[in-house]
């Protein structure tokens, strides 16, 4: 999945600017154009070079322990499904916005909430801002998640109605708030009751 959004963005950057957004236009899911196809293509487009690297660390930092419970063919099921949720949800928020959707951070959020539910004692190393000092505290995996869930879930109530005169782009947080909660459903249907071999702490 890392391999394909890379070499899919590497596509997008050799457009000229023109014909990028024309393709994102195209691939991108744009709520006010709903179309099943694109919801799954916009999964595999980003808007920049942060973007990409942000979404793929995490899906570095949490896929492998998903797909270690899921099998690889499951776990692809379950992260396009999670990509699904993500999307239906900004969507019904925001169902005449012509701004086109793109990332895979929906689908990510729906592993982050798998991860939740299958590890979460797992320890995160968090670096922290003490007054002008930097430093690395270790936090338990649920309780971090939960705060980066509400974090999302406020911060899309925040953006619901708005116009089109207002919308200049920005983060789809109902979509990560939609993909949280598919991965905690999913990965209570998908998963197999064995023990899983691959559990390690985690850097933030």
């Amino acid at each position: 999945m890392i391999v394909i959004n890379v070499l899919v963005f590497l596509f997008e950057v050799s457009l000229d600017p023109y014909t990028r957004n024309d393709f994102i236009q195209v691939y991108g899911l744009v709520p006010e154009q709903f179309s099943f196809h694109a919801m799954l293509t916009s999964m595999f487009l980003h808007g920049g070079w942060m973007h990409l690297l942000g979404n793929m660390w995490f899906l570095w930092i949490f896929g492998d322990n998903i797909e270690d419970i899921l099998g690889s063919a499951k776990f692809l099921l379950f992260y396009l499904a999670c990509g699904c949720g993500a999307a239906l949800a900004q969507v019904a928020a925001n169902p005449d916005s012509r701004i086109a959707m793109v990332g895979a951070s929906g689908a990510i959020a729906g592993v982050m909430g798998a991860y939740m539910v299958k590890f979460p004692h797992s320890r995160i190393l968090s670096l922290v801002t003490v007054i002008f000092f930097f430093t690395t505290i270790e936090v338990p995996a649920w309780l971090m998640l939960i705060w980066w869930f509400f974090i999302q879930f406020f911060n899309g109530v925040g953006t619901i109605g708005r116009s089109h005169v207002s919308e200049g782009g920005g983060v789809a947080f109902l979509a990560h708030v939609g993909g949280f909660v598919a991965g905690i459903a999913l990965i209570y249907l998908l998963a197999p009751r064995e023990r899983y071999s691959k559990r390690r702490d985690l850097y933030w």
